[in-house]
């Protein structure tokens, strides 16, 4: 959801959506220790989707713009992981971390192009 919303409103309502939206679901979920953790990474991943799928929209830029905020989550928590967990839990998190990444990529990502895209048809084809 991060990298959706993100593609589709830029990386003002992106990094607000990834960083306080995520950070809730930490602290109702019961990993409210995660939480200050979680605004900044999923923020920062949420910004920079964003940021650069608003400059182009292209699918060429959004898959590299989802692959960097992915890259960006799961080294994020890979840091804060050696932090709270130590060496062997931060790289025991890396799987679930990427198999996150990797969803937001195309779902995020791809579901997010095409909507924007035919968002856009439509508006051409209404002449608005």
């Amino acid at each position: 959801m991060v990298m959706l919303v993100a593609v589709l409103f830029g990386p003002t309502i992106g990094a607000f959506a990834g960083g306080f939206g995520s950070g809730m679901a930490d602290i109702i979920t019961g990993y409210a220790h995660w939480a200050p953790f979680t605004l900044v990474i999923k923020g920062v991943e949420g910004f920079v989707v964003g940021y650069i799928t608003s400059k182009k929209d292209d699918f060429t830029t959004v898959l590299l713009a989802t692959i960097l905020g992915g890259t960006l989550m799961v080294l994020g928590y890979f840091m804060i992981g050696i932090y709270v967990y130590g060496w062997g839990g931060a790289v025991a998190e890396v799987p679930g971390n990427i198999l996150q990444a990797v969803t937001g990529i195309v779902v995020g990502g791809g579901v997010g192009h095409v909507i924007k895209r035919r968002i856009k048809d439509v508006l051409i084809s209404l002449r608005v």
